[in-house]
């Protein structure tokens, strides 16, 4: 983000010096000398306008992406938990204390972890033993019901996952404030040298909305870091009501995980 803003602040700098430097040497009031460079400044900067906002609905795409993804992940999980109340009460303990456990780990360690676009192996942990309690029911009417949550939270995750790495390159990034940068300093240089109060008012809050824009598209795509980004509300409740269903059939036995879902001796 402070790339973004400090980039364009001295491309407005540079666009500024050129109009009083260079200015008398690139334009000519003389139609019959071709297009100047002043001609040239509005279709750049309908260019730049357009690209911002196709690229601002990528990223805006992977952002909502993101969000349902997590709330299917946390519906998947939820199911599960009450899929398990039909399961015999060994597995049924297990599987509601396993999701107690993965939800856990995906708010205090995969959540922080996708803000750089990784994961984290905590949650797999917890997946991976209910895929083992499941083996044990195996011919009874619930396992079809447990393995269709299963599934469902496992897609839900994968998607999650992608959708926190940017979905556009570094390339497009770069390209786009190159962009940015060129056609704030062309506006720079077109601007009057004398009596030019107004123009550089409007310069300067063009320039401050197109790198607010490139801001917004660097920080929306990366859903889970930065200042508009998914909270983990989704998780957060389902591990709640898991807790609560655990405890009100087991106020005596220990979750098998601490507070960020790492398991503990038994």
């Amino acid at each position: 983000m402070w790339l973004v803003i400090v980039v364009a602040v001295i491309a407005l700098l540079a666009g500024l010096a050129a109009n009083r430097w260079l200015r008398p040497r690139l334009l000519s009031e003389d139609d019959g000398t071709g297009m100047a460079v002043k001609d040239m400044v509005g279709p750049l900067l309908t260019m730049t306008v357009l690209l911002l906002s196709f690229v601002l609905v990528t990223a805006n795409s992977s952002y909502g992406k993101a969000e349902v993804a997590s709330r299917g992940e946390a519906r998947a999980l939820d199911q599960l938990v009450e899929s398990a109340e039909y399961a015999p009460a060994v597995q049924r303990a297990r599987i509601q204390a396993g999701a107690v456990c993965y939800a856990r780990a995906v708010r205090e360690q995969e959540w922080p972890a996708m803000s750089d676009g990784h994961g984290s192996p905590a949650p797999s942990v917890w997946s991976a033993d209910f895929r083992q309690t499941f083996h044990s029911l195996q011919g009874t009417p619930v396992f079809g019901m447990l393995v269709a949550a299963d599934n469902k939270r496992s897609d839900e995750r994968d998607e999650r996952l992608t959708q926190a790495s940017a979905s556009i390159p570094s390339a497009i990034f770069y390209f786009l404030l190159a962009t940015l940068v060129i056609t704030v300093m062309a506006l720079g240089i077109c601007l009057p040298r004398k009596n030019n109060r107004g123009q550089l008012i409007t310069l300067t809050v063009i320039t401050a909305l197109l790198t607010t824009m490139l801001v917004i598209i660097r920080d929306v795509d990366r859903p889970f870091g930065g200042i508009i980004n998914v909270e983990p509300t989704a998780i957060t409740e389902v591990e709640r009501q898991a807790t609560r269903d655990f405890l009100a059939h087991h106020p005596t036995t220990p979750l098998p995980c601490d507070a960020k879902g790492n398991r503990v001796a038994a």
